[in-house]
């Protein structure tokens, strides 16, 4: 396996979950405490998978995934994103406008999050997934 997942959320608690999860699975993860800190992650090096919350200081989940389909060289990186139960957004609407392969309401179970995961580098690296 070995992926790199980079996970951008301000709340430490699912931050600590979810990497431990990814972790135990065999990911490599990196973190990031908002938008703007995981975006100058991203620029120095690329991860195989973006999990990001939608709300966050500095940078929005929505403004970062912007700036990341705005940059060609970043522009296929698969996206999940995290939101708060309370924060209504329709999955198709996001999809699309986004390129969004997910969206996942808080709070999720580490297991839905990895299966989430899963599915979602499977269906961007189609040869690996058939390994």
């Amino acid at each position: 396996m070995g992926n790199q997942i980079l996970l951008c959320d301000d709340e430490i608690h699912i931050v600590r979950a979810a990497e431990f999860k990814l972790t135990k699975a065999g990911y490599k993860v990196r973190c990031a405490v908002d938008g703007q800190a995981a975006w100058e992650q991203i620029q120095r090096e690329c991860p195989d998978l973006l999990i990001t919350d939608l709300q966050m200081p500095r940078l929005s989940g929505f403004e970062l995934c912007q700036k990341i389909r705005e940059t060609p060289r970043l522009s296929h990186l698969p996206i999940l994103m995290l939101t708060a139960k309370g924060y209504e957004m329709v999955q198709e609407e996001v999809t699309r406008k986004w390129g969004i392969s997910a969206v996942m309401t808080k709070p999720f179970s580490p297991r839905e999050l990895l299966k989430a995961v899963e599915q979602t580098l499977a269906a961007a690296n189609p040869a690996q997934a058939a390994v």
